[in-house]
């Protein structure tokens, strides 16, 4: 004999739960038909507390409907702003991108342009150039002080003039005042943004040979 709420029951016919242990319409509909197939003739479910489990189920139902309605929506504006991003992507082929990383890939390129931010003007500011054991492969000196933006080229030599070989290269920037105090700097690169690749993980920018996220870019010029 079954009686009572439904909300007292955690399967079906001594089945459990679906797997997710959460129970759909439909499981609340078997649950309702198999209590009222078993309930005592001599004392049947009352109307009311039949009605309240019809609301009670149409409550369920209406919110299975809800959330599938809300993930039909959420997925087709995510499909919506992903096409704007690819079409706008597009758009940006030649133009000149600003990078918010120290950190590029040498592939046979001519030079790289290297940028960095002064908070102030500078006495002394010095670029170092690591490759991607760690290890120290130019020392630039003597560059711009400027407070603001500042840029220069690296042409892919080392201290001895050569070129490096092939890999992946961070920058570092330091500088310091006429009072001989650390400025604050940021570091950034620059470079051409030669294509846009379409990605499982995302839109990518090619700018210089090399791959890049759409985060990644925080400015874009013309060149």
């Amino acid at each position: 004999m079954l009686t009572g709420s439904l909300s007292g029951y955690g399967a079906v016919n001594g089945n459990p739960k679906n797997k997710n242990n959460v129970m759909g319409k439909d499981d609340f509909l078997k649950l309702m038909l198999t209590q009222m197939r078993n309930q005592d003739p001599m004392n049947p479910m009352e109307s009311s507390e039949f009605a309240a489990q019809l609301a009670q189920f149409t409550s369920v139902e209406q919110l299975m409907n809800l959330n599938e309605a809300m993930k039909i929506s959420l997925d087709a504006n995510y499909m919506l702003s992903q096409s704007i991003n690819n079409t706008l992507a597009a758009t940006l082929i030649g133009k000149e991108a600003k990078l918010d990383t120290a950190e590029f890939r040498y592939t046979g390129q001519d030079e790289q342009t290297l940028g960095y931010n002064l908070s102030t003007n500078a006495k002394s500011v010095t670029i170092k150039i690591y490759n991607e054991s760690g290890a120290l492969v130019r020392t630039i000196e003597n560059v711009s002080g400027n407070a603001g933006d500042n840029k220069l080229s690296w042409d892919f030599t080392d201290n001895n003039g050569d070129k490096v070989s092939n890999g992946k290269y961070r920058f570092e920037v330091t500088a310091t005042d006429y009072n001989g105090n650390a400025i604050n700097v940021n570091s950034f690169l620059f470079g051409k943004i030669d294509g846009v690749k379409f990605t499982d993980s995302g839109t990518k920018l090619i700018v210089n040979g090399v791959e890049y996220n759409l985060a990644d870019i925080t400015e874009i010029l013309n060149p």
